[in-house]
């Protein structure tokens, strides 16, 4: 009966299939649309995350980098206001990163401050002896023949770098070893000539 109504009216079967077919195509457009999006607006997010991560631990490098610089100093009052004005830069961004992370990836804040910590601790113990230690004044003796020690700085790293992985990893799965960096210390088997800095 229905059936003999709808054709009356002129409505077939077939229109309603079409009706049904061009309703599920925009329903699934719709979807694959919103999917896509989300998953965009993730991937950018994990970016943008990596991104501030490099850059927190750069700044914690460049800090460590600093008992280097300052022992291979020139002899001028220039020299030594322009690395304790960059000491000031570095400690500003330390604590920019720290705020940022805090902000950003509370779930990785803590390891951070304990990676800065320690790298201020260490490193800053450093920068005290390199600058008492007297001027270098040739080429040879710009071979420092000795390294800083990194052990804490590597330790509070490492753990620092699991932190942000597993934020990280929330939507990917992928793990890899922490790798060190060119100034960490190395095993304690070493060849010869490895200790040069």
């Amino acid at each position: 009966m229905v059936y003999a109504q709808a054709a009356e009216t002129g409505w077939t079967a077939a229109q309603t299939a079409i009706v049904i077919v061009a309703v599920i195509a925009i329903l699934g457009g719709v979807v694959s649309a919103s999917i896509t999006y989300t998953l965009n607006q993730r991937a950018a997010r994990r970016e943008r995350q990596a991104k501030a991560f490099a850059e927190a631990l750069n700044a914690v490098e460049d800090y460590a980098e600093m008992p280097y610089r300052i022992r291979r100093r020139r002899d001028t009052p220039e020299a030594r206001y322009d690395l304790t004005d960059e000491v000031s830069k570095i400690q500003s961004r330390l604590a920019y990163h720290q705020a940022l992370l805090q902000i950003e990836a509370s779930e990785v804040a803590a390891s951070y401050v304990a990676l800065v910590r320690a790298t201020k601790i260490q490193a800053g113990g450093q920068m005290q002896q390199a600058w008492q230690q007297p001027l270098l004044t040739t080429d040879a003796e710009m071979n420092l023949q000795v390294r800083y020690p990194r052990d804490q700085i590597d330790a509070a790293r490492g753990a620092c770098i699991e932190t942000m992985r597993a934020a990280l990893r929330r939507h990917r799965t992928r793990h890899a070893p922490t790798l060190p960096t060119a100034n960490s210390d190395r095993p304690k088997v070493a060849p010869l000539g490895d200790n040069q800095r």
